[in-house]
């Protein structure tokens, strides 16, 4: 990776950072055995007092670190990184990832042989399998983000049966809803454009709600599988938490809103409801640790009524702006992820 230079770099590589020093430093050793050097790497420590990246700017000389006051979320940090970075292509990355040497180069060869691309999306892997001597798709991504006719994200190589293995079922790049944002490649110029993450979201789901703004605006986003990146996986929030429970439900509903078009969205909206209080009826049936569950989702759905002046602004102006119908968008999309198969 570069140090800092008048020449800007191909890529800038923005890692928003949270009080996990020992995997930033795996990610940033990882980053330096990289094959394509045309890159810099700017670290967001949303840490403010309670920072914990003391020296590492002379560990590692090459970074730019940028330290905020108070925590802005993956979307907030990501937003200020974006701010100091000057080259074509930018590319936000957990701190919890090991990428593989290749993964940079054969991202940015995708980017420049299509225009209209606004993001990638590499083959994101699960690090603790591969403790395990193990090639199984990660949680938060997989081989690239899809969407039901309802506004549920899921993931090729992701069900409700399960992680699949990665044998090479899903090696061909293709066009993808979303990128997920443990590694997610985009152009620069496109990001700025549409005004970046929604710094409200704070965190979960905001990488959706950009990806369906570029594919409004009439970019493409792609998987790009030659591209391997391993995920640790719930540094920020462990899976079942409460808080990422009300993250979750409260920014899928946000990113419904502001994305959705008028005539598909009155149609859907009620089973969408019907839907969220069945989450709740469901956690509620899980003890102590449910109740905690469903209460986050009925604070998510008060939230989103307390915003909701706020999100039609949002709305109005983001729907003005599409150039893309909902009917090309979700022509092959079903009608819901609970009614897929696991081989779907």
């Amino acid at each position: 990776m570069q140090a800092s230079s008048k020449a800007a770099p191909a890529v800038t590589v923005v890692i928003p950072h949270l009080r996990n020093r020992p995997m930033l430093n795996l990610c940033l050793d990882a980053l330096r055995k990289t094959i394509f050097r045309d890159f810099s790497v700017i670290i967001v420590d949303n840490g403010g007092d309670a920072s914990d990246l003391a020296g590492l700017e002379s560990d590692y000389p090459e970074i730019f670190v940028l330290h905020l006051p108070e925590n802005a979320g993956y979307a907030g940090g990501c937003n200020e990184g974006l701010k100091y970075a000057n080259s074509p292509y930018v590319i936000f990355l957990n701190d919890d990832t090991i990428v593989d040497p290749e993964w940079l180069g054969c991202l940015v060869e995708a980017a420049e042989r299509d225009p209209k691309v606004g993001a990638l999306q590499p083959k994101i892997l699960s690090l603790p399998e591969r403790r395990c001597g193990r090639r199984v798709f990660d949680y938060a991504g997989a081989a690239g983000g899809l969407i039901d006719w309802l506004g549920f994200p899921y993931c090729l190589g992701r069900s409700f049966g399960g992680r699949e293995v990665d044998a090479g079922q899903y090696d061909e790049p293709r066009d993808i809803f979303w990128a997920s944002g443990v590694a997610l490649f985009a152009r620069r110029e496109v990001v700025e454009k549409l005004g970046g993450f929604e710094a409200g979201f704070f965190m979960h789901m905001e990488e959706i709600d950009l990806c369906w703004r570029m594919l409004l605006a009439g970019y493409r986003v792609r998987s790009v599988p030659q591209s391997v990146v391993w995920h640790e996986g719930g540094a920020s929030l462990a899976e079942g938490s409460p808080m990422k429970v009300y993250y979750n439900h409260r920014n899928a509903l946000f990113t419904l809103l502001r994305n959705r078009s008028a005539a598909p969205l009155v149609a859907l909206l009620p089973l969408r409801l019907v839907l969220e209080a069945a989450a709740m009826l469901y956690y509620l049936a899980g003890g102590k640790a449910g109740m905690a569950r469903a209460t986050q989702v009925a604070r998510a759905f008060i939230d989103v009524l307390r915003r909701l002046p706020e999100t039609l602004r949002q709305r109005r102006k983001i729907q003005r702006a599409r150039i893309v119908g909902d009917q090309d968008l979700f022509r092959n999309a079903p009608l819901s992820i609970f009614l897929l198969r696991p081989s779907d």
